[in-house]
C-alpha cells in the first residue's frame, strides 16, 4: 500500500489557502507539523463536552476528562510500546523533558570525574541541561566525534566511552542532517559500562515506529506539536525504577502523598512530576494526532516520505550553486545553501512564493560550527506533501538565482 495523499491533504484545512498570493507550500514540519481534523475536533470536544479538571472531581464530566486524559497516556505508552502508562509523564514539551531528567536525575548522582557524552548533533534543549549538569556537579562533558559525513559512528562511541561514563545524551533523528542514530547499539555498550542514556526523539516520533523496549534506552523524549498534535505537550518516557527514584523538580497539587509541616511525601511515578493541572487538552489532542499517524502505517509514510526525499534530491542536484549538506540523509530532512546567497535572503524569496522553509541555525550552533556555516536552509518533507511541493521549492530556488544573480 501507499499513503493516499490528496485524502491526507483535505485532513489539514490550512493547506487550502494561499500565502502572499500563491498556494501554501509547507516544508517546515520539522519545526512544527501541521494538525489534523481529528485533532482539532479532540481538543474542541473536551473544552465544549468534558472541560473540567482531572484527578479531582467526583461528579461525571470530571471523571470523564480524566478517563479521556489518562487514555491519552495510555496511548502513548502503546505509540511507543512502554511497559507501562506509569513510565509516560506529560510535560509541556521535549524541551522540558530533557531538562527534567538533567535537573532530577544528573543533579543529584553525578559527580566530580563522572563523565558526559554528548555530539556535536544535538539540539540546543539535548546539549545545554547536561553543560549545565557538568558546571554545577563537576562532572566532564565530552563528545563524541562526528564522521566526515557528520554522522554518529559506533566506533567513535567507543573509542571515548570510558569507565567514567554516567549519562549519554544523543539525539535518535538530528533536525539538521536528517540521520538515524544506532540508538540501540548504544544502549547495549553504554549499560555494559553502567552508564545511562537518554534519547531525543523528537524528530524521530514522527517519522520512524519507536520501541523503547527494544532501544532499551533509560529515557525518551517527545514532543506533541511534531507528531500532529497540539503545542504545549510533550512527553518524558523513562524505565520506571529510573523515574520513581528521582526527586520532583516542581511541587505543588497532585504530585504530592501526604504533607506535613517539616516534611511531605510524593506519589509515585509519573505523578509526581506532574504538579498542578496538566495540560490536559493537549494531552487528548496528542492522543489523536498519534492515532492519526498510526492509522496511516508506519510502512507507508516511511516509504513516501523516503520517496519524496529521493525525487527532491534528485532535482535539487540540478540546481546549478545549490549545495545539499547532507545529500545520504535518512528522512525528509533537508539542509541545504545557495552559493552566494545567505539562506535568510533566499527564505524571504520562498516566502514571497508561498514556500514556508526554516532558514537559521535551527538550534544547533555546535553543529552550525562543524559545518562552517552562518545558517542553513531546511525543508522537511512530510506526509501531506507532493512532488508538486517539491518542483514549487525548485522554481522558487531558480528565481531567487535570478534575482539575487551572484549574491552579496
Amino acid at each position: 500500500m501507499s499513503l493516499n495523499v490528496e485524502k491526507i491533504r483535505e485532513d489539514f484545512a490550512i493547506l487550502n489557502q494561499t500565502m502572499n498570493g500563491s498556494p501554501l507550500v509547507y516544508l517546515d514540519s520539522a519545526a512544527t507539523a501541521l494538525k489534523p481534523k481529528v485533532v482539532l475536533d479532540a481538543i474542541a470536544h473536551y473544552y465544549t463536552k468534558t472541560s473540567a479538571n482531572v484527578h479531582r472531581g467526583v461528579y461525571k464530566i470530571s471523571n470523564d476528562a480524566t478517563q479521556m486524559y489518562e487514555d491519552a497516556r495510555l496511548t502513548v505508552a502503546k505509540f511507543i510500546n512502554a511497559k507501562s502508562a506509569a513510565e509516560i509523564v506529560f510535560t509541556k514539551g521535549a524541551t522540558e523533558a530533557l531538562n527534567l531528567v538533567a535537573m532530577s536525575y544528573g543533579l543529584h548522582n553525578l559527580k566530580p570525574g563522572d563523565e558526559i557524552l554528548t555530539t556535536e548533533l544535538e539540539h540546543h534543549s539535548s546539549f545545554l541541561p547536561w553543560q549545565n549538569v557538568a558546571k554545577i556537579t563537576g562532572a566532564t562533558l565530552k563528545f563524541i566525534p562526528l564522521d566526515a559525513d557528520g554522522r554518529l559512528r559506533i566506533s567513535n562511541f567507543k573509542a571515548v566511552l570510558t569507565p567514567q561514563t554516567k549519562v549519554v545524551a544523543i539525539n535518535h533523528v538530528s533536525n539538521v542532517m536528517g540521520y538515524i542514530a544506532p540508538i540501540k547499539e548504544i544502549c547495549e555498550i553504554a549499560h555494559q559500562q553502567d552508564a545511562i542514556v537518554i534519547v531525543d526523539a523528537a524528530q524521530s516520533a514522527p517519522h520512524l515506529q519507536i520501541d523503547v523496549q527494544d532501544l532499551d534506552c533509560d529515557f525518551l523524549a517527545l514532543t506533541g506539536h511534531k507528531i500532529y498534535g497540539p503545542t504545549g505537550i510533550g512527553v518524558l518516557y523513562g524505565k520506571f525504577d529510573h523515574l520513581n527514584a528521582m526527586a520532583p523538580v516542581q511541587f505543588g497539587g497532585e504530585m504530592i502523598d501526604i504533607v506535613e509541616a517539616k516534611s511531605s511525601t510524593f506519589k509515585d511515578a509519573p505523578f509526581r512530576f506532574e504538579a498542578g493541572t496538566p495540560p490536559i487538552a493537549s494531552a487528548i489532542g496528542l492522543a489523536a494526532g498519534m492515532n492519526y499517524l498510526s492509522s496511516l502505517g508506519w510502512d507507508n509514510v516511511r516509504q513516501h516520505e523516503l520517496s519524496l526525499r529521493d525525487y527532491a534530491l534528485q532535482q535539487m542536484a540540478q540546481v546549478l550553486g545549490l549545495k545539499i549538506f547532507n545529500p545520504q540523509t535518512d528522512t525528509g530532512i533537508l539542509s541545504f545553501n545557495i552559493d552566494m546567497i545567505h539562506p535568510h535572503d533566499m527564505a524571504t524569496v520562498y516566502d514571497a512564493n508561498g514556500i514556508c522553509v526554516r532558514a537559521g541555525h535551527h538550534c544547533t550552533q555546535l553543529l552550525m560550527k562543524w559545518l562552517r556555516q552562518p545558517a542553513t536552509l531546511r525543508a522537511t518533507l512530510s506526509i501531506y506533501n507532493t512532488t508538486e511541493d517539491v518542483d514549487a521549492l525548485i522554481r522558487a530556488t531558480l528565481l531567487g538565482k535570478e534575482t539575487f544573480g551572484d549574491g552579496f
